[in-house]
């Protein structure tokens, strides 16, 4: 087995959270990391993720969706980050127990539920800013 403990990419396709979380644990397991992986002291390397995420952002101004004047490096580093602040969110779920993509579901419906659709709700193709 290579060193990288079967972490190579062959192709892109879909990934579930489960096989993340099954990989970060196998991964934290053989590196002897578990004992550091408490939820606390998951959230707090979390916190420092979204604050490396938020440079990338911090004096860009709006930036277009799609990023279609970034570098390619820029949008590495942004995958980069977004990706470590992804596996830190769903370790922490899994080290608490919880259900990451069941949460996400119910909290989908709860949204629907608090914001529903009205004869008011602006659609994708008005202009009108939302006002949450």
């Amino acid at each position: 087995m290579d060193c990288s403990y079967g972490f190579s990419i062959t192709r892109p396709r879909d990934v579930s959270l489960q096989e993340l979380s099954k990989r970060l644990a196998e991964f934290a397991e053989v590196r002897g990391w578990d004992q550091y992986h408490s939820p606390r002291n998951l959230l707090l390397a979390l916190v420092g993720e979204v604050g490396e995420l938020s440079e990338i952002f911090q004096w860009k101004g709006e930036v277009a969706k799609g990023l279609p004047n970034w570098s390619s490096d820029d949008k590495e580093r942004l995958e980069e980050e977004l990706s470590d602040v992804l596996l830190y969110v769903v370790r922490l779920a899994d080290v608490c127990g919880l259900d990451l993509g069941q949460a996400a579901l119910t909290k989908l419906v709860k949204n629907a539920q608090k914001y529903p659709v009205t004869d008011n709700t602006p659609t994708s193709t008005s202009n009108q800013p939302c006002m949450n």
